[in-house]
């Protein structure tokens, strides 16, 4: 088994990298990586929780890499002339992409639960990892994002549970096709939407990882889940929706600002769910998550009454503070479904929106230009600011087709309130210094950990703001 062997993991620091070298040491396996965020001595403490795992790290140099008994995994994103790589096939060492290696260890869990879609996977596979935790199943969990229910001071980057059970819960990516890899014992098909790819490379994806599965949990309230749900016998599957038709029902939903409550209606059955989370896209992925676990065999009631215990991920409508009177929230919000469920959310209160959106690449940009324009134009009000500065950018080679700068051209000309200040740190404090009593301060944007930095510096901005105007 995989499991006894050597791993190097390049790019280690990754939201898709540290959780699998978690499950890797904490499965007994001999785990070193390198990343460049390490080398840029970016994010210590995520790290030092490595390193306190027992993993070692190494610069980013080729200098970890000294055996064909290595096994060198990396992500697609990184690129053949990184030096680890140049000395991988120096060595002789074997070569695996971070995807296939989990793939590997997923297909072979006794009860292998696979949470796809657009938007909400990690919500929901932290939802189902919960719920089987708390019901005592033990699960192995594979996310994206840190589960704020398993962080602990030896343990603060909890993006990955290692358990004894038979289950293993992970969320399966679309994004560059590896998806494809997964044969999901339960699978959960949230929605189908534009990131990283046309519509149509996504139903060929997302269809086949329902074909392959044994049993389907398939979001019907979302148009393209629910053309790919008629294909799928209905034997095999569970559907759900959110005030609409089946198996899985919510209805009276009430949205609170950081909670939320409704009934859940199954054969014949209704039952009272209470979330610790907010938004209607939470009262959907619960479904999911409920779904899922029935189908690896938790009695609805049990599931109903452990997922009001689930306190929600880092980064997912995750309140930083408030100073001065405005609230600060960090958001992975970063696609037209997220952002556009994040606002929402936000509409069921008063306030102002100072919408601070730093774009995932490039790439995706193209892909999401006439959507985010769209829905930005939509969803903005005539005194809500958004502030786009430059996409992220990790090095390597990359087409700037499509920039912040020309998202910001369209939606001027659609008269919507944007404005493209490229430096990151300039387009923050714009926001701030715009901020006034009752506004809530939102940091959107994903694949930078360091997101999460510049919102707790939004709110000491605003802060020291007040206590600069404060009078004496």
């Amino acid at each position: 088994m995989l499991y006894g062997k050597s791993f190097f993991l390049v790019g280690i620091g990754g939201s898709g990298m540290l959780p699998l070298a978690m499950i890797l040491a904490g499965r007994g396996a001999t785990v070193a990586g390198s990343d460049r965020s390490l080398d840029q001595a970016s994010l210590p403490a995520k790290f030092d929780a490595l390193r306190a795992a027992g993993i070692a790290l190494f610069p980013q140099d080729g200098s970890g890499i000294v055996s064909a008994d290595q096994i060198v995994v990396a992500s697609a994103a990184i690129e053949p002339t990184v030096a680890d790589i140049v000395a991988a096939e120096a060595v002789g060492a074997k070569r695996m992409g971070r995807a296939e290696l989990l793939a590997i260890l997923f297909n072979a869990a006794p009860l292998s639960i696979g949470v796809a879609g657009t938007s909400g996977k990690s919500t929901v596979t932290g939802m189902i990892g919960y719920v089987l935790h708390a019901l005592g199943r033990d699960p192995t969990v594979m996310n994206g994002a840190v589960m704020k229910d398993f962080v602990a001071l030896d343990r603060p980057f909890a993006s990955a549970l290692v358990g004894q059970g038979d289950a293993f819960v992970s969320e399966v990516d679309e994004s560059d096709g590896s998806i494809a890899y997964y044969r999901a014992q339960v699978a959960v098909l949230n929605n189908v939407s534009l990131d990283h790819k046309t519509l149509a490379e996504l139903r060929d994806l997302f269809g086949g990882f329902a074909d392959r599965a044994g049993h389907v949990v398939i979001n019907v309230g979302d148009g393209e889940a629910a053309a790919l749900a008629a294909a799928v016998p209905a034997a095999k599957r569970t559907t759900f929706a959110v005030e609409g038709k089946a198996d899985l029902v919510a209805r009276a939903l009430v949205l609170d600002p950081f909670a939320s409550r409704f009934e859940l209606v199954a054969d014949g059955q209704v039952h009272a769910v209470r979330l610790a989370v907010p938004g209607r896209h939470n009262v959907a992925n619960a479904l999911a998550a409920i779904g899922a676990v029935v189908a690896a065999g938790v009695p609805i009631a049990d599931a109903v009454a452990a997922i009001a215990g689930f306190s929600g991920l880092k980064r997912r409508f995750e309140w930083v503070g408030t100073a001065r009177g405005v609230s600060v929230i960090d958001d992975f919000g970063h696609n037209p479904d997220k952002i556009a469920a994040t606002i929402a959310t936000l509409r069921t209160q008063p306030g102002r929106l100072l919408l601070f959106f730093q774009p995932h690449g490039y790439g995706p940009l193209k892909v999401m230009r006439r959507e985010l324009v769209t829905m930005f134009a939509r969803e903005l009000h005539g005194d809500d600011l958004l502030v786009l500065p430059d996409p992220v950018y990790r090095g390597g080679t990359v087409t700037r087709e499509v920039t912040s700068a020309d998202i910001v051209g369209d939606l001027t000309v659609q008269g919507a309130p944007a404005r493209h200040i490229p430096d990151r740190a300039a387009a923050a404090a714009h926001l701030v210094a715009q901020a006034r009593d009752g506004d809530r301060i939102v940091v959107m944007g994903a694949r930078d950990d360091t997101l999460s930095e510049l919102a707790a510096q939004m709110l000491g901005m605003l802060g020291r703001i007040g206590q600069a105007v404060r009078p004496e």
